[in-house]
C-alpha cells in the first residue's frame, strides 16, 4: 500500500472543500479515526486520513457523492485502501460498497456520530466537546428532531457491525473529538 500523508490529504481535501463547516467535519473524522486506529493498534495517520477524505467530493459534486471522489482519488493515484474506506461509508446510501475492514467499520459508524456531537456541543453553554458526556450524546440521539439530518439507523448498523455498545462507541468519539477538540471548534470556553 502507498500511503498517503496528512500534509497531502489536506491539501487534497482542501482543493475540493472550501466550507469551513466541511472542513471541520473532515477534521473531527480524522481526529476520531486516529484516537479508533490507536485503540486498535493501527495505523494512525492511515486512518486519520481516511477520515480527512471521507467527503472529498461532498461540497462540489454532492449528487456523485462518493463517485467522484474515487475518480478524484484514482486519478492522483492514490492507493485502494483509502479509495474503498472512502466509498464504503455511502453504504447503502450512495453506494453498494460494504464495509468490512475494521477502520471501513469504524468510518461508516463514526462519520454521522461526529456530526450529531458538533451540533450538540454549538447548542451547549460551554460550546465545547470537554465536558461533553455520554448521556448527553444519548438524550439528544433518541430525540429525533435534533440534528434530524442525522441518520440514526445508519449509527445504530455501525455498531452492529464493530460488535460494540452504542454508549461506548460514544464515548470513543467523544475522546477522539477531544483530542482535537480547539481544531474542530469544539473548544468552546473552556
Amino acid at each position: 500500500m502507498k500511503k498517503l500523508g496528512r500534509d497531502d490529504g489536506w491539501e487534497l481535501l482542501c482543493q475540493y472543500t472550501n466550507t469551513p463547516a466541511l472542513r471541520k467535519h473532515a477534521l473531527a473524522v480524522e481526529a476520531t479515526m486516529a484516537h479508533f486506529a490507536r485503540l486498535n493498534g493501527e495505523e494512525e495517520e492511515v486512518w486519520g486520513v481516511v477520515g480527512l477524505l471521507h467527503d472529498l467530493d461532498y461540497e462540489k459534486y454532492p449528487e456523485e457523492h462518493c463517485h467522484k471522489a474515487e475518480e478524484i482519488m484514482r486519478e492522483q493515484g492514490i492507493d485502494e485502501v483509502y479509495i474503498r474506506a472512502m466509498k464504503s461509508h455511502g453504504y447503502d446510501i450512495c453506494t453498494d460498497v460494504k464495509p468490512e475492514s475494521l477502520m471501513e467499520k469504524v468510518l461508516f459508524t463514526i462519520d454521522e456520530l461526529t456530526g450529531l456531537i458538533n451540533a450538540l456541543c454549538l447548542m451547549r453553554p460551554s460550546k465545547s466537546v470537554l465536558d461533553l458526556e455520554v448521556k448527553s450524546v444519548k438524550k439528544k440521539f433518541k430525540d429525533k428532531s435534533f440534528a434530524a439530518g442525522v441518520n440514526r439507523e445508519i449509527i445504530i448498523k455501525g455498531c452492529e457491525m464493530l460488535g460494540m455498545d452504542l454508549d461506548e462507541v460514544i464515548r470513543e468519539t467523544i475522546e477522539g473529538m477531544k483530542e482535537r477538540a480547539e481544531e474542530i471548534g469544539l473548544k468552546g470556553t473552556l
